[in-house]
Order: structure tokens, then C-alpha cells, then sequence
């Protein structure tokens, strides 16, 4: 197990943290039905408060630039409209404004195997750090523009990762969210 791993799951209880290691196999076509499934039986909630799933679109697979795939979806909402949690979990890392995703939360689940990714924040919820649990639905973030996305289309980037042969949920393989949210 890797300290950054380690490091993020901590606090959780040592089951859990095998169960992560356990679930480190790459996301193939047959695990990412798996992963897919496992989401949707958690009832994950919309990361951006009043969204309905229905109305999230599908942009996964689009392209950006010439040689890579969005690998999440952006969910359009009015600057400083709250983003929340989509389930219970801990604060895994938090970065400041200087990528292409700007401000950004990722937030590990409770048994170490995925890695919600909420990125484009306008900024963070007060007091929010490394570590904290969070609980579903609450409040950890405001859309926003920071990073590459345009500044007149504030937007949630929102990605999921199974943690990666590295164990490093940011480098993990993604799962579609829209997929999850159907």
C-alpha cells in the first residue's frame, strides 16, 4: 500500500483498507458494469444541489483535444449553486486553482474503492480540510469556472475513479457517473 493510500485511509477501519487494495483491478468492459452496478445500488446523490438526475447529459466519452476523452460530466448550474457529497466519506485531497481543474475536491468513499472527483469549484466550504468525514448531501463545495472551463459557463466537473493499480484514486480507471445516475 502506497502513503497516499495509507494516508487516506487512515481513519478507516482496517477491512475497509484491504477491501481498497482488493479492488485495485483495472476497470475493463465486465468490472465496469460491476463498478456501475455497485454505484447505483448506494442511491450516490446528484453532486449539485437541485439537479435531478434526469437532467444530467452524457458527455463522458466526448472528446477534448486531440488525443483524450472527458472521462466525466459537467453539470451546468448558476455560479455558487452548493455542491455536495454524493455520499458519506472522507476528504481525500484538496488542490487550489493552479490545473486545468481549478479548485477541486476528491473525496473517497467508505470502503476505499472509489474516488469522487468535483472539480471547476468556485471555491471550497468553509473549513473544509484534508481529512474531514463528509456525509452525503453535505455542502463542500460552489460551482464555479476556475481552472480551463470558460468563464461564462460555471459547470461541476464531476468524476468517479476506482482506485488504480497505483492506488492513487486520481490515476485509478474513471467510470462513467451519467451511467450511474440512469
Amino acid at each position: 500500500m502506497t502513503a497516499a493510500l495509507a494516508a487516506a485511509v487512515l481513519a478507516l477501519p482496517a477491512a475497509a483498507a484491504a477491501q481498497a487494495s482488493a479492488h485495485a483491478a483495472p476497470v475493463g468492459a465486465s468490472s465496469a458494469a460491476a463498478a456501475i452496478e455497485e454505484l447505483r445500488a448506494r442511491g450516490l446523490e446528484v453532486p449539485v444541489r437541485g439537479i435531478a438526475p434526469d437532467e444530467l447529459r452524457d458527455s463522458f466519452d466526448a472528446p477534448r483535444g486531440r488525443d483524450r476523452r472527458h472521462q466525466a460530466i459537467d453539470i451546468l448550474a448558476p455560479r455558487g449553486t452548493p455542491v455536495v457529497a454524493v455520499e458519506d466519506g472522507r476528504v481525500q485531497r484538496l488542490s487550489p486553482a493552479n490545473g486545468g481543474g481549478g479548485i477541486v475536491v476528491y473525496q473517497i468513499d467508505p470502503s476505499g474503492t472509489f474516488v469522487y472527483y468535483y472539480a471547476h469549484l468556485e471555491g471550497w466550504a468553509a473549513g473544509l480540510a484534508v481529512g474531514d468525514p463528509v456525509v452525503r448531501g453535505q455542502v463542500i463545495g460552489y460551482v464555479g469556472t476556475s481552472g480551463n472551463a470558460p468563464a461564462g459557463r460555471p459547470h461541476l466537473h464531476f468524476a468517479i475513479y476506482r482506485l488504480g493499480a497505483d492506488e492513487r484514486g486520481w490515476r485509478g480507471p474513471p467510470v462513467n457517473p451519467w451511467a450511474v445516475y440512469r
